[in-house]
């Protein structure tokens, strides 16, 4: 019967006999055996091709049962031996691969030396029958309804950009005038449209990338680069965000979340294997928040724009307060600019340069006192 599976699954009894690690001559005895205790033909076979009959058709699934069946049997008979082991085949996307799965992967297989592990990173939705996929993590709101999906956590995203692209173009001051931007576009997610939230008011915002990518690592690259303001997952780009690489653009509005999904087959017969990395998966997330978006203190996620939203107002006061008449004539972008030189104060990013070239053509004045990192954190927690 696991002979017929992988026959079925990979059209080819030449594959079957290398995924088995058989000889295909005993690939076609293993078949004809079981057609023979059945009594029907079970495939269509020519030189070229190989393909079910109605008969096997309908034995492929009973076969996939009596498997998973024997799997459970042998579970709870301890035939296995204490120790898991066996293999699993996971898919998903190769930002979330490089960024967190490939070290949750790592924890596990610590834990768990017997088993083996096949990590397939694409930017792509794989069938899971078709490509005997066990198990894929999927980031989207809408999972696919033929399969069984196990909702993980959140995935966040910011529109960021580097402080040299700022200084080159201006910062942008409301959705609006993304517009005047070059921005940086996913080809699935977002790519001519935005969905932006503030004060639990949806709004969509045209958004047209110059430069458009299926991958986000790419993306992040780019923005790196100054190429644009892009629109990035927090798991990718945190880090960047901590330490002032990238620097987060219109902070009082967040983009649409989206919801992080364990996808497989079925719930019945479930492989002991896949529940334990299923359970596994869930512990490495294991609270509201994503690991990565959390603080080194644990205390808030660095995708929130509310903080964020209050730090750039606070600073465009002080900013005005300290310039008095002479910013009586600024443009809107200089008081966003204005805003960035005092959290550049704080310790985010240097503005003494993107004052110099930016949009706005005025010099903005840093406060008389700047406020360092240290002062910042010791009047947080007093408040």
């Amino acid at each position: 019967m696991q002979v017929f599976v992988e026959i079925a699954e990979r059209s080819s009894l030449t594959d079957a006999a290398r995924v088995l690690d058989m000889s295909r001559a005993m690939v076609s005895r293993n078949l004809e055996s079981l057609e023979q205790w059945l009594g029907v033909r079970l495939l269509h076979r020519t030189t070229r091709r190989v393909s079910l009959t109605d008969a096997g058709n309908e034995a492929l699934q009973r076969c996939r049962d009596v498997l998973a069946l024997t799997e459970d049997v042998q579970a709870i008979a301890g035939v296995r031996q204490a120790a898991p082991r066996g293999k699993l085949r996971i898919a998903t996307s190769v930002s979330f691969a490089q960024a967190f799965l490939a070290d949750v992967v790592g924890i596990f297989l610590d834990r768990h030396s017997k088993v083996e592990i096949e990590l397939l990173a694409q930017e792509r939705s794989v069938n899971l029958v078709e490509e005997r996929i066990d198990l894929a993590v999927r980031i989207g709101n809408a999972p696919d309804s033929a399969l069984v999906a196990r909702r993980l956590g959140v995935c966040r995203s910011v529109l960021c950009t580097s402080p040299e692209y700022l200084r080159a173009h201006g910062v942008p001051t409301d959705p609006a005038s993304l517009e005047q931007h070059r921005c940086i576009s996913h080809a699935y997610v977002g790519r001519n449209e935005l969905r932006l939230s503030r004060q639990k008011q949806m709004i969509k915002v045209p958004f047209h990338g110059a430069l458009q990518t299926n991958e986000s690592t790419v993306a992040r690259q780019a923005a790196l680069r100054g190429a644009g303001i892009a629109l990035l997952p927090t798991y990718l780009v945190s880090a960047d965000l901590r330490e002032h690489r990238l620097v987060r653009v219109l902070p009082e509005y967040e983009p649409e979340a989206l919801d992080i999904h364990a996808m497989y087959l079925s719930r019945q017969h479930q492989p002991p294997l896949l529940r334990l990395m299923l359970d596994h998966l869930a512990e490495q997330f294991g609270q509201s928040d994503a690991p990565w978006d959390l603080t080194d203190e644990g205390d808030a996620p660095v995708a929130d724009g509310r903080r964020a939203a209050e730090t750039l107002i606070n600073a465009r006061s002080s900013a005005r307060s300290v310039a008095g008449a002479k910013a009586s004539g600024a443009s809107a972008g200089a008081d966003a600019l204005a805003g960035l030189g005092a959290i550049a104060d704080a310790g985010a990013i240097s503005i003494g340069s993107l004052s110099e070239n930016s949009t706005a053509k005025r010099r903005v004045e840093p406060s008389a006192k700047p406020v360092t990192r240290s002062t910042s954190r010791s009047a947080s927690r007093k408040k």
